[in-house]
């Protein structure tokens, strides 16, 4: 019997790549062969951001297809992104398996497709090839997909996603109640983009249904009662490569390591650490009010602003925000954010709940401040604030804009708070114990293993 060797092919984004990189790195240090499939954009950014003493050292074979935009167009359309990753790149996918079979060198054995590419599963199918689907969120977000049928017929939403009845909805009593009017593909500013979305949703979701596993980043523990709702999910997180003694491949912007030796020097439980992830953007005035409240709050900081972060544009400080914030506040484009939660000195984190965010936080014990920007980000707040009580919501005024005075407030009401702490630690151990020896991510994970090697 050869080395099992899996495909894996993310959706292309930051948030869908790392997760899909961390479960590549696991099933590598179980003795598969790896070969990650990128879109050659999203590729392009990944070579960039890797550090030049690791080019040649990866485990993990990096590959791409094109994606079927054009260079210019921005990825950042996800609905026209959505509709030409599923038109364009089924052909290229098969193309690329062929070819890697017919090389002579270890056959692809089974193939690990985001549930969001769901032509990955068909194309594995029609080619014969044992397939997974991987589901990057929490499976609470699943269970609601798949209830888009009974949705539909209770006329809460209409054929299209549109809401038809405002309503509260919970799908089991522990589980985040939501409001119809913000489901996670009515966050999306234009109502084509958001049916473009909504029907995507649910038409992967049927195409990997019948897929041979269906595995997520998400563990028992923390939302029991959404797996009765998702037939044969297993949960096999947090998945969490980055924090270990590896570099982790996949970021898209460099990271800056200086940061960790700054924190080296900061006090125990001291540094807020604020970061919005890939995607958030925030407009001028949202940007300057959040630097004057973490100004006002007086604590240290260490705070992630991309380079394309306030109105997808370089970033202006209020004036003389840098100078006056300088002996305890330090800015980078990108951190190594496993490493950075795990460090002693992290008092709280200021997150837009991204779910790695929120794995990472979890898996950490480090109380939330929540400022969701879309899609599950909004669910993943409820998990935080109301279901698990482990952060806060920080709340925008009349005019949709969270003030510098609520920045301060909820620092201090985080950090005063030691019930949250204490939780936060509760949800830490939980995580631990998942991915231990004999923890049930553990357990599923090396049965998926073992189902792999065996074909």
């Amino acid at each position: 019997m050869g080395r099992p060797h899996a495909l894996a092919i993310p959706f292309p984004a930051q948030g869908h790549v790392i997760p899909l990189m961390e479960l590549s790195h696991c099933l590598a240090d179980h003795g598969f062969k790896i070969t990650f499939v990128n879109t050659d954009f999203i590729h392009e950014r990944v070579m960039k951001a890797l550090p030049d003493d690791s080019k040649n050292k990866n485990q993990i074979h990096l590959v791409s297809i094109p994606d079927g935009m054009g260079p210019e167009e921005d990825r950042n359309q996800l609905g026209k992104l959505f509709e030409c990753v599923s038109r364009t790149m089924p052909s290229y996918l098969e193309e690329l398996i062929e070819e890697v079979n017919e090389s002579g060198k270890d056959k692809i054995t089974c193939i690990i497709a985001d549930e969001h590419m769901g032509l990955a599963v068909k194309v594995a199918k029609k080619l014969g090839i044992p397939q997974a689907a991987f589901w990057p969120t929490n499976a609470c977000l699943r269970a609601l997909i798949i209830r888009i049928p009974e949705l539909i017929e209770a006329g809460v939403i209409d054929a299209n996603g549109m809401t038809r009845k405002q309503e509260m909805i919970q799908l089991s009593s522990t589980l985040p109640v939501m409001d119809t009017t913000k489901l996670p593909w009515h966050c999306f500013d234009s109502p084509m983009v958001q049916q473009t979305i909504f029907h995507s949703l649910f038409t992967n979701n049927q195409a990997v249904k019948d897929a041979d596993w269906l595995l997520c980043n998400s563990f028992y523990e923390i939302e029991p009662s959404a797996y009765p709702l998702n037939p044969n999910l297993l949960p096999i997180g947090p998945l969490l490569a980055g924090s270990r003694q590896r570099q982790l491949v996949g970021n898209f912007w460099q990271e800056d390591s200086t940061c960790l030796n700054w924190l080296n020097q900061q006090p125990a439980c001291s540094v807020i650490y604020v970061s919005f992830g890939s995607f958030t953007v925030l407009e001028e005035s949202q940007f300057h009010e959040l630097a004057l409240g973490l100004e006002l709050t007086g604590h240290r900081f260490l705070w992630v602003v991309r380079p394309d972060l306030s109105a997808g544009q370089a970033a202006t400080y209020p004036d003389g925000f840098q100078a006056r914030v300088a002996d305890r506040g330090k800015i980078v484009s990108w951190a190594p954010q496993q490493k950075v939660l795990a460090h002693p000195s992290i008092a709280c984190f200021m997150t837009h709940c991204g779910w790695n965010s929120t794995m990472e936080g979890l898996s950490m014990g480090v109380p939330f401040l929540c400022w969701p920007y879309f899609a599950d980000q909004f669910l993943n707040q409820s998990y935080i604030s109301d279901v698990w009580k482990v952060g806060l919501r920080l709340n925008s005024d009349d005019n949709g804009i969270i003030s510098r005075e609520e920045v301060k407030n909820k620092v201090e009401e985080v950090l005063g708070d030691e019930k949250i702490r204490e939780r936060a630690l509760t949800l830490k151990e939980m995580a631990d114990k998942s991915v231990s020896q004999g923890g049930s991510s553990t357990k599923n994970l090396n049965d998926f293993v073992e189902a792999m090697k065996g074909k």
